[in-house]
This record gives structure tokens, C-alpha cells and sequence, in this order.
């Protein structure tokens, strides 16, 4: 559940995006069994949507792949939270950071991004991505 979004300008005329949210229902320990899934599923889509900038491209491979080693080289225990933070990640611009805390509260933060991180959150909760209607996925009349 997003709680609190903010928004700023970049000196790059791009985003920077910070979201507060929760993950379950106050008060239930939802952050036991699901913080390592919650950020693995966040880092995945930041890496499918994240592109080259600047000289990275030289780094770029289009179809590669998210792991699950990736993410968890990336998650470090700090304060008794946890810290996920992704760069450049094989020539793509992730800049994302994301902290779970005890209580089921996160910190999703995104540099240069846009709002994508606002669209990965949604795909979680299960809402459907708008699509553009062509002739070939438009309703029929009967």
C-alpha cells in the first residue's frame, strides 16, 4: 500500500521519485515472510525497465536477465532494516534504492527514472498497465 509520494526535479530534466508505503495491514507481521520476495519483485521490473545512459550502452544486452543472486548481492542488513541499492547494474541505470523496515514500512527511492517505480508498484497490487488500442486489440462490435 503506498502511503506518501514525492516528487523532484533532477539537473538532468529527468525524476527523482521517493514512495512510502506498507507492506499488508498495520499491525500484522506481513514483513517476516514477504520483505525478500517485496524486494526482489521491485529490483526485477527497475532492471526490465531500466535502460543505458551515457557510455553504458556499451555494457547493454538487451535480453539479459534478472537473477536472484543480483538482487541479494545488492540487500545489506543495516539497523535492523533492509537496504537494496542498484546503480549501473550491466549497463543499465537502475538507481534505485529500496528500505523495509520491522514494522512492514518501505522507502522505495528512484533517480532519473520518471515515475516508473509508481508503475511497478501498481503491477504488484495487480493493476493492469495501460496499452495503447490499435485495430488489432480493439473491442469488436457483435
Amino acid at each position: 500500500m503506498v502511503l506518501k509520494t514525492e516528487k523532484k526535479p533532477t539537473s538532468v530534466d529527468d525524476t527523482w521519485l521517493r514512495i512510502d508505503g506498507r507492506l499488508g495491514d498495520e499491525g500484522e507481521d506481513d514483513v517476516e515472510w514477504a520483505a525478500t520476495g517485496f524486494i526482489y519483485a521491485v529490483s526485477a521490473l527497475s532492471f526490465g525497465d531500466a535502460r543505458p545512459r551515457g557510455v553504458s550502452d556499451m555494457h547493454f544486452v538487451e535480453n539479459d536477465e534478472w537473477t536472484a543472486v543480483d538482487a541479494f548481492r545488492r540487500i545489506r542488513f543495516v539497523r535492523g532494516e533492509l537496504h537494496f541499492s542498484a546503480d549501473y547494474v550491466r549497463g543499465r541505470c537502475m538507481k534505485t534504492d529500496l528500505e523495509v523496515r520491522p514494522d512492514g514500512t518501505f522507502t522505495l527511492t528512484t533517480t532519473n527514472r520518471g515515475e516508473a517505480a509508481t508503475r511497478w508498484l501498481g503491477r504488484l497490487q495487480g493493476k493492469k498497465p495501460l496499452a495503447a488500442v490499435t485495430s488489432d486489440n480493439a473491442p469488436r462490435a457483435e
